[in-house]
């Protein structure tokens, strides 16, 4: 799996929230043994301080990875500590939105191994989907030590290069927050059609759910998938008619928003 090298020289994880957590959860599970992990972590959890990793002990020397999952606006404070590293043989990993890799060369080395990972919030479940892109000097080694590392929370992709990134930020690095408002709008019109709001969000959040897990499993397109519930004239056929349009419904809509999500990373980025 890759993951030797990891047991062997070691992982600096600095800071271990939300993300950081389902990773090194992810990671513990896969075998990587907790002495082999160095977290730096001002506000550590319960969990994280019974977990048998260093913590805010140092780095070790030559680690074989240093993975930044740091807010973006705490990097700039938060660096300094793993420069040390930096021009070596370390391979940074970035899991922060709108930190470029230039910015991440200038403050550690031009000849810095770096990778940036754009992961999403169902990595807490195991079912992330993460794209990553290196700069010039990581090896194709560095980038499947990468996949096997992010793959410990979910699916990884390969990008073409770190111009697509933005892209893929507003589809599934936002995304998950898309879904979770199309709950809230389903079960709000539940409610406008004579449902208790309670029975309205219970109908909601499961059928959203199943039929993301349905579309998880099934070898069907989702256009097929799609096909395979609509009867011709009946209820669901009604109401794609609305969503489907191309003016008014999900297409127009979601190409806006996700253009909005791009637009904004591109900004954020620069």
């Amino acid at each position: 799996m890759g993951l030797d090298v990891v047991a062997r020289d070691g992982l600096v994880l600095l800071g271990c929230g939300k993300m950081g957590s389902a990773l090194l959860t992810g990671w513990l599970a896969a075998g990587v043994p907790a002495a082999s992990v160095w977290v730096i972590e001002p506000n550590p959890s319960d969990w994280l301080k019974s977990s048998g990793v260093h913590l805010n002990q140092g780095v070790p020397a030559a680690p074989a990875v240093a993975l930044l999952a740091v807010k973006p606006q705490m990097m700039g404070a938060a660096l300094p500590a793993l420069r040390a590293l930096g021009n070596g043989t370390t391979l940074f990993i970035s899991i922060a939105a709108g930190t470029t890799i230039a910015s991440f060369e200038a403050a550690l080395g031009q000849r810095t191994p770096i990778v940036r990972t754009m992961p999403n919030t169902p990595a807490m479940v195991g079912r992330g989907i993460t794209a990553i892109c290196g700069n010039p000097h990581t090896t194709p080694e560095n980038l499947a030590l990468t996949r096997a590392l992010m793959a410990a929370v979910g699916e990884v992709v390969e990008l073409d290069g770190e111009h697509q990134i933005d892209a893929v930020t507003a589809v599934s690095g936002s995304g998950p927050a898309y879904v979770f408002h199309l709950i809230e709008a389903m079960a709000a019109a539940g409610v406008a059609e004579g449902l208790p709001p309670e029975t309205a969000m219970r109908l909601a959040r499961a059928t959203v759910s199943g039929a993301g897990e349905l579309a998880h499993r099934s070898p069907e397109t989702a256009a097929q998938l799609r096909i395979n519930v609509t009867s011709p004239g009946g209820t669901t056929a009604a109401a794609l008619a609305v969503l489907m349009d191309e003016a008014t419904g999900f297409p127009a809509l979601l190409r806006r928003a996700v253009r909005a999500a791009a637009d904004r990373g591109r900004e954020l980025g620069k």
